[in-house]
């Protein structure tokens, strides 16, 4: 048996191939993340992985829609977004595979909404 804290690990981020982890492993990322209203993450893109991220409370900006709790959305390698927490938000995120440096930045500057 073994146990870990969520709050121990990077961001969330709990399985995958990177340290902290709880498990360990090449074949997909998990993390489980909390958001405040307003916060931000600038418009980004996987060359690698497939991206899912469920959402489980609160509501946020993604591809220019909205998207509330129970919505579950798919980022193929190659698409860009950018995440807008509209209100206070926790998801799920699932990458697979894991793949650690596959995220890219659309833009050298934030695009964070002023």
């Amino acid at each position: 048996m073994q146990h870990d804290r969520l709050e121990d690990m990077m961001k969330g981020w709990f399985v995958g191939d990177f340290l902290p982890a709880a498990v360990r492993t090449t074949a997909c990322e998990v993390a489980v993340k909390t958001y405040r209203s307003g916060d931000f993450e600038d418009a980004h893109y996987h060359t690698i992985a497939t991206e899912l991220t469920a959402i489980i409370s609160g509501e946020a900006r993604m591809f220019e829609r909205v998207w509330r709790a129970g919505d579950i959305i798919t980022i193929e390698p190659g698409e860009a977004t950018a995440f807008l927490a509209l209100t206070d938000v926790t998801t799920v995120v699932v990458k697979l595979p894991s793949a650690p440096d596959d995220k890219n930045f659309v833009n050298a500057e934030s695009q964070a909404p002023k």
